[in-house]
C-alpha cells in the first residue's frame, strides 16, 4: 500500500485544495477523491471519507487536520516544520474545531458550490443515483 491522501471529489473547494497540494506540496502520496478510491483496500469506510480528508499509509490512518499534518511532514523539507507544528499539542487540539468550521462552511468559501454542503446520500438522490 502506498501513501494516499483522500478528499471529497464532489466538492469544488476540496478539489481546488487537492490541486494546490498536488502542485505545491509534493509528496509520494497519491491524492485521490474518495469517490474514486478503493476505500476497502485502504481500510477506510465511506462514512470516514465523507467526514474528513484522510491520510493512509502502512500502519497509519489519520483524518482531518491530523491527515494534513502528516501530509506536510511527508512533503519537501520546507513544509515539514508546518506539519510538525500542526501535530503538537495544543495546536492539534485547536485545529479540529477550525477544520470542522471550514468543513461545515466549505460551500461558502472560494471555489465552493452548493453541492459542497450536501451529504453524499443527498447528492446521490438529487443526481438520480
Amino acid at each position: 500500500m502506498e501513501h494516499t491522501f483522500i478528499y471529497d471529489g464532489d466538492c469544488a473547494f476540496c478539489s481546488q485544495s487537492a490541486r494546490f497540494l498536488e502542485r505545491r506540496v509534493r509528496t509520494a502520496a497519491k491524492v485521490v477523491p474518495w469517490q474514486w478510491a478503493d476505500l476497502e483496500s485502504l481500510g477506510v469506510t465511506q462514512e470516514e471519507a465523507e467526514a474528513a480528508v484522510i491520510w493512509v499509509e502502512p500502519g497509519l490512518k489519520q483524518a482531518g487536520p491530523d491527515a494534513i499534518a502528516v501530509l506536510l511532514r511527508r512533503a519537501q523539507w520546507y513544509w515539514k516544520p508546518a506539519g510538525w507544528a500542526l501535530s503538537l499539542k495544543p495546536a492539534s487540539w485547536l485545529m479540529w474545531p477550525l477544520y470542522r468550521l471550514i468543513s461545515r462552511n466549505r460551500h461558502k468559501l472560494p471555489g465552493g458550490t452548493a453541492a459542497c454542503s450536501l451529504p453524499q446520500a443527498e447528492r446521490d438522490r438529487l443526481a438520480g443515483a
